[in-house]
Parts: structure tokens; C-alpha cells; sequence
């Protein structure tokens, strides 16, 4: 369930079409993609973009990396402008660039705390057959089809909430007001188990009915949620093998959490 978690800078779709680049006269360093005015743009850089582009459902070409150099190209030469305009030292940039930076280092110190508290094979296996005995007599699992609003604010999540029960639907105001990178698909998730997602969401889903939005916004570490479930089903447990890199992500995610809830329990935090 990813567009629940942790996703908090997203990167826009680059479009794939022919493009043709400029070739300068001058030599590029080794690890140079391209230039632009003399300033270098990286092939770490262009990896990035294109780790991105398919993380989004792309697929790798050459078109697909000529896409994503002109868009580096691209940017580069807007923000050479914004600083030859004078706006680039603006109290609005300096205010989104402090924002890009907490949101960078925001992730940067999660990734370290999982290197430096790994999950193991063991956990996972524990995990698994945790699951297994937590579904009875039975054998069966319940799986449910969701899709998700993430937003900022309280206020935001409620004014979303408000449009939904005045008749538009979730997946109208997902594309609109939603800041997950999943809102391009109506805010659409998938097939979940209650148990891949936190708790403040699984608390909710497993009370909902077939097409019903939670009743009210939903707060996480990382902003509001609304969820809706689409469906609903029953499926047999998939094999320690099929489960294992979902569980290994669930329980990174649990890490995650309790680790952003311990700073939260030592930090002096004032809310208005």
C-alpha cells in the first residue's frame, strides 16, 4: 500500500516522446550526461529521473533517457533564469527550498535508520507464521481493494471528505486535491491485507463497507488520509516465498512508525 506511507516528495511523470539534443563542441567529464551553460548535469542525476520514470510505470529505452536528460536541460535552464531574474534568493523560493530540504532529509534519516535496523529473514519468517496462525480455523485471508486521498491538513482532508458526500466522486477529488503520486490513478492502491498497513489505516479499513470512505480524515506521521474500499475478498495465503518481500516491506514500515512515534513522544511539538 504505498501511496500510505513515507512518500511525502514526489517527482512528475516525464513524457517519452522524439527529442533531439543539441550536441555542444566542448568535452563532458566522465560522469556528465550533459551541460548547460557550463553546468554540469550528472548521469547519477539522469539515473535518478529514470529509476523514477519507471518506478511510475515506464519503460526503460533510449527515448525514455533522452526524455529525462531535455527535462534536466529543461530545468536547469529555467533556474539559471530564475537567478539571472533576481528570484531566485525570493522569500517564496528560500520558503520551498527549506521545504525540499526537510523533505529530503526527512527521508534520508529513515533510510539510515532501516540500514542501521535492518529486517531479517528471521523476522520475516516469524512474521509469516504469525499471519498464518492469526487466520483460524479457516486458513483464509481477507483481502481489500482500496484507494487512498493523502493531503497536508486537517482542513484540506475534510474539505475533500465534504465534496465527496455532496456527490463527486473519490476518485475526481483524488486527482485534484491528492499530493501521492497514485492520484493520476484516481488515488487507486489495490489489493491489501489490513495487516501490510499501519495501524491508524487498518483501524478503519476492516470497519468499512464495500464502496464506503472513512467517515473522517485519517491522521499519519506523514499527513491525512482518506480511504475508500472498493472491494472486498477472500483468497487462500500465499506461500512463505510470495509473502515474503510484502511482509519485509510491512515491517519496515512498522519500523518506520515506531520509530517516527518515539520522536515524536521525546520532541516538544506545539500545534495551533
Amino acid at each position: 500500500m504505498k501511496s500510505l506511507f513515507i512518500r511525502c516528495l514526489t517527482i512528475s511523470t516525464l513524457a517519452v516522446a522524439p527529442i533531439g539534443l543539441a550536441h555542444s563542441q566542448g568535452t563532458l567529464p566522465l560522469n556528465a550526461a550533459a551541460s548547460v551553460n557550463g553546468v554540469i548535469i550528472s548521469n547519477d542525476a539522469v539515473e535518478q529521473g529514470i529509476q523514477a520514470a519507471l518506478a511510475q510505470g515506464q519503460k526503460d529505452s533510449p527515448e525514455l533517457r533522452k526524455a529525462v536528460v531535455a527535462k534536466l536541460i529543461e530545468i536547469h535552464l529555467l533556474a539559471q533564469q530564475a537567478e539571472k531574474d533576481g528570484i531566485a534568493n525570493s522569500d517564496k523560493a528560500n520558503r520551498q527550498l527549506a521545504l525540499i530540504r526537510q523533505n529530503y532529509l526527512a527521508d534520508l534519516e529513515l533510510s539510515t535508520f532501516i540500514a542501521n535496523n535492518p529486517v531479517s529473514d528471521a523476522d520475516i519468517q516469524a512474521e509469516y507464521q504469525r499471519e498464518i496462525a492469526s487466520l483460524g480455523a479457516q486458513g483464509t485471508i481477507v483481502e481489500y481493494k482500496v484507494s487512498d486521498i493523502a493531503v497536508a491538513t486537517e482542513a484540506d482532508a475534510q474539505a475533500a471528505l465534504a465534496r465527496i458526500k455532496k456527490g463527486e466522486s473519490f476518485d475526481k477529488v483524488a486527482k485534484s486535491v491528492s499530493l501521492a503520486p497514485n492520484k493520476v490513478q484516481g488515488g487507486a492502491v489495490g489489493w491489501v491485507q489490513a495487516g501490510q498497513t499501519l495501524p491508524q489505516i487498518a483501524a478503519v479499513l476492516t470497519t468499512l463497507s464495500k464502496g464506503q470512505v472513512s467517515p473522517t480524515p485519517i491522521q499519519m506521521p506523514q499527513g491525512w488520509y482518506l480511504i475508500k474500499l472498493e472491494d472486498k475478498k477472500s483468497s487462500q495465503p500465499p506461500s512463505f516465498e510470495q509473502a515474503k518481500a510484502a511482509i519485509r516491506n510491512g515491517l519496515i514500515q512498522r519500523k518506520q512508525f515506531e520509530f517516527l512515534s518515539q520522536l515524536r513522544k521525546g520532541a516538544n511539538i506545539v500545534v495551533q
